[in-house]
């Protein structure tokens, strides 16, 4: 027999497996003896009531023993003397893609303009402690892309673009901790995922793939409307049968390559915003009704959403118990995103809060710019916020409610921020339509959650890379780009994906558009 029930589990209780096995022996009405395994299937904490508990989903077998599935990787064979695709960025969308590739008997050749995981450390701390930007390799360029440096959340809504636990079981067949196959929200953290990038590169290569670094494509090599290679670093040249684009959203120079070579981009949607931090004790009080958190529950976290003048104003990458990085690609701007180490025990709480900022609000850009509208008044407003500073990655900063106030905070408080903060006029270094509706969407965000509007709040400026604001168009059902043969956009770059896992499926499922379109 196998049963499936839902427990209700005390923090206290969650390790306990001989309590867990009593209440769900209990819910399927049979003695806890007879139970021959639990397997625990989803995990989540209820916060609503007037104290935190877990519920846990669990099957139950009775009379019968689990049988778990197969590796995925133990269906992996050798592709080095296969059909060869190219993959542009070594981020999720790239790596899933290529794992995929060769499960179906393909070789991958993925090409990164940035550095591996491991060299990447040297040019994050020269950001962070010396506001030294390397072009090709930051935060978000590099070996795992964005998200490698930057928290390592897994969690997606978009349940329907792909197999959400394909790709947590390829996660943790690379060294994650099997926890995040169960946790609702789950989440590796900074400090351990740039080892799992790392495997997954070893198998990338040990089935006959190959990953090349320090590799910038500097053009397409285009025949006879097809695709069939590219050029890197201005010398280097490599061929595949198709080449899948997952260079992530803020490879600006791509775009600029696509439009040279009149293949269609177009501006998208995006959001824009702050990121504003809180002591994590704050936020820990509030959603637990805990003076002091239990020490079986995790740094609580958030998602708060409003509308104000018909534009949505959101919480976004909320991290909690992290930290507040510089996430520039270029000199001469300033851009802030959030991250979680594993254990999450950063005395700070962080979230982006942005508004949408939809093609309307960007018409005089569009007009002059085009295609880049979005691009090039994402790019303003990074610019600007840097030339009123100090010539470093120092952020500018308000408490919460001064930036409502619109008021130059006199102090500010203790902040995640390795560069440091300086106080500054930021809701008026914001574009006018943003900064006020942010003003009135926190305080709506006050009154969904006491004790979110306080003074103990900081405002850093700016986040803007919450997703790229340039679509490079594909075909619904080939996944294909319309104007040239074999070019497959992938990836949060192409406007595809929003986070690691979307970005991981949507590498999957472009990976399989390669394997039909090479075999028609």
């Amino acid at each position: 027999m196998r049963k499936e029930v839902e427990i209700k589990l005390l923090p206290s209780e969650l390790k306990d497996e001989q309590k867990i096995r009593k209440k769900a022996a209990r819910k399927c009405q049979i003695h806890p003896k007879a139970v021959e395994e639990i397997v625990h299937l989803r995990r989540s904490i209820d916060a609503r009531g007037r104290e935190p508990f877990y519920r846990l989903r669990v099957a139950v077998f009775s009379g019968e023993k689990y049988q778990g599935e197969a590796a995925i990787l133990d269906s992996f064979q050798m592709v080095s003397d296969a059909r060869e695709i190219l993959v542009i960025g070594a981020g999720p969308a790239g790596y899933f893609a290529a794992l995929e590739l060769i499960e179906l008997g393909l070789k991958p050749i993925v090409i990164d303009r940035g550095k591996d995981v491991q060299k990447r450390r040297r040019d994050l701390r020269a950001i962070q402690q010396f506001g030294q930007v390397n072009p090709d390799s930051n935060y978000c360029f590099g070996e795992g892309g964005a998200g490698t440096y930057s928290d390592g959340k897994l969690y997606t809504r978009s349940q329907k673009r792909g197999n959400i636990e394909k790709a947590l079981r390829l996660f943790v067949e690379h060294g994650a901790n099997s926890d995040i196959l169960v946790d609702a929200h789950p989440h590796i953290g900074s400090n351990k995922l740039p080892n799992i990038v790392a495997n997954m590169r070893a198998t990338i290569e040990k089935y006959g793939g190959e990953v090349h670094f320090d590799a910038k494509v500097t053009d397409f090599i285009i025949q006879k409307n097809k695709i069939k290679g590219v050029i890197v670093n201005e010398q280097q040249t490599h061929y595949g049968e198709a080449l899948i684009l997952a260079t992530g959203h803020s490879a600006r120079d791509i775009y600029s390559l696509l439009h040279e070579k009149n293949i269609t981009i177009e501006t998208k949607s995006f959001a824009l915003g702050v990121r504003i931090e809180h002591p994590q004790q704050l936020i820990d009080s509030v959603q637990y009704k805990q003076k002091k958190r239990d020490e079986n529950l995790p740094a609580s976290s958030y998602r708060l959403a409003c509308q104000v003048k018909d534009r949505g104003v959101f919480s976004f990458c909320m991290c909690p118990g992290g930290l507040v990085v510089p996430a520039a690609t270029a000199p001469g701007e300033l851009v802030v995103n959030g991250m979680s180490l594993s254990k999450r025990d950063s005395p700070f709480a962080n979230s982006g809060t942005v508004v949408a900022v939809n093609e309307e609000d960007m018409t005089a850009y569009t007009d002059k710019y085009g295609a880049f509208g979005g691009l090039e008044f994402q790019k303003e407003v990074e610019q600007t916020i840097f030339r009123h500073g100090t010539g470093d990655q120092r952020a500018p900063a308000q408490r919460l409610v001064d930036f409502v106030q619109g008021k130059v905070s006199s102090s500010l408080p203790d902040c995640s921020y390795i560069p440091g903060l300086y106080a500054a006029p930021l809701h008026q270094l914001l574009p006018d339509f943003i900064s006020k509706r942010l003003q009135q969407g926190v305080q709506q965000f006050g009154k969904q959650m006491r004790g979110y509007y306080t003074q103990n709040a900081v405002v850093i400026g700016t986040e803007s890379r919450t997703s790229s604001p340039v679509r490079i168009p594909r075909d619904r059902a080939t996944y294909m780009h319309e104007d040239v043969e074999a070019l497959f956009p992938c990836g949060e770059g192409a406007g595809y994906a929003g986070g690691i896992i979307s970005a991981a499926m949507d590498g999957q499922n472009v990976a399989r558009a390669v394997e039909r379109y090479l075999a028609l």
